[in-house]
C-alpha cells in the first residue's frame, strides 16, 4: 500500500494520534503525516503511507489556507481558547478597524514563536517549559501572510481566511491582532483547508477509513506524484529508464528544472532534476 490519503482532522486529536490510528487500521507501519495540527483543529492532514512517506518533507513546505476564529476582547497563556484567561478588555474596534489592522499583517511579516510551541530550546520543547511556567527567550521568525480576510463577523467574534507560508502560528497572529486593537485576542478555532495542492474536499474522516477497512477494502489513495503536479513530466526511453532505476544520472533533452520522471513503462520514478542536459535523482519513489 503506497499513496497520500487526506484526512479531515477530528478536534481533540494530535497528528500523532491520527498516525498511530491508522497504522492499525491499514496494518502498516510506514505511515507519516505532512505537517502537525494543533490538537484543537480541524482539517486537511496529508497522510503518506509506505514508500510514500519519503515524500513528507517536500508536504512541510506548502502554504497552507485557514478558518480561524478570532474573539477579540480576551488573551490567554496559550494564545487559544483551551488555555486560562491572562487577561480581558472592552471591545471597541468597528470592523473597518479590524479590517484595517488585518492590512499590518499581510505580506512578509516577523512573528514571535508561542510558548505553547514544539519548538525545542536546549533539546526541550517550548510547551513543556511553559507548563512548568517558566519563559524562554525567543527570536521573532519571518513568515509570509499571502491573503487574509474577514469572512463573518458575530459581535467580537470573527471568522478570517488566512493563506499564509509553513511556519505561520495562527493563533499568534489572532494574538498579535488583538494586540494591534489594544483589546487582546485570541484564537477560538481553526479548520485548516488547505496543504499546498491538497484540498478539504479530498479528505475523508478516520470513521470512514475504519469503515471501509472493516468491510475488507483499501482507502483510495493518492498517487504519491500528485504531491509534484507543479513539475512537469518527462518520460524515459528504456535505456534511460535503466541508468535511472541504478540511481545513475543520465542526460535528457529537457530544460533545467525539477521533473516527475516516468519510466519507460509510464511508472511514475522520482522527483528528478535537470542541470546542464544531465538528470539528476532528487528523490526516488519505485520499488527496488
Amino acid at each position: 500500500m503506497n499513496g497520500i490519503l487526506i484526512i479531515d482532522k477530528p478536534p481533540g486529536w494530535t497528528s500523532h494520534d491520527v498516525v498511530a490510528k491508522l497504522r492499525g487500521i491499514l496494518k502498516q507501519k510506514r505511515i507519516g503525516h505532512g505537517g502537525t495540527l494543533d490538537p484543537m483543529a480541524t482539517g486537511v492532514l496529508p497522510v503518506f503511507v509506505g514508500r510514500a512517506t519519503r515524500a513528507v518533507e517536500f508536504c512541510e513546505k506548502f502554504d497552507k489556507e485557514y478558518i480561524a476564529g478570532l474573539r477579540l476582547g480576551i488573551e490567554t497563556d496559550t494564545q487559544d481558547i483551551t488555555g486560562s484567561i491572562v487577561a480581558s478588555s472592552d471591545v471597541t474596534a468597528t470592523r473597518r478597524e479590524v479590517e484595517n489592522a488585518l492590512s499590518h499583517f499581510t505580506g512578509q511579516i516577523m512573528q514571535l514563536p508561542p510558548m505553547y510551541s514544539a519548538i525545542k530550546i536546549g533539546g526541550t520543547p517550548l510547551y513543556k517549559l511553559a507548563r512548568r511556567g517558566q519563559e524562554a527567550e525567543r527570536k521573532p521568525r519571518p513568515v509570509a501572510i499571502e491573503q487574509l480576510e474577514i469572512l463573518e463577523q458575530t459581535g467580537a467574534d470573527y471568522l478570517l481566511r488566512v493563506v499564509c507560508s509553513k511556519g505561520t502560528y495562527i493563533r499568534t497572529l489572532c494574538h498579535d491582532i488583538g494586540k494591534f486593537l489594544g483589546c487582546g485576542g485570541t484564537m477560538f478555532s481553526l479548520q485548516r483547508t488547505r496543504v499546498g495542492p491538497f484540498k478539504l474536499e479530498q479528505s475523508v474522516t478516520l470513521a470512514r477509513v475504519a469503515e471501509i477497512a472493516v468491510d475488507g477494502q483499501e482507502p483510495a489513495l493518492l498517487p504519491v506524484e500528485t504531491i509534484f503536479m507543479s513539475c512537469p513530466a518527462i518520460s524515459l526511453d528504456e535505456k534511460q529508464t535503466a541508468k535511472c532505476m541504478n540511481g545513475a544520472s543520465f542526460p535528457v533533452g529537457a530544460e533545467n528544472g525539477l521533473y516527475r520522471v516516468y519510466g519507460n513503462n509510464e511508472r511514475f520514478l522520482m522527483l528528478g532534476r535537470v542541470e546542464n542536459g544531465i538528470m539528476h535523482t532528487v528523490k526516488s519513489f519505485f520499488e527496488a
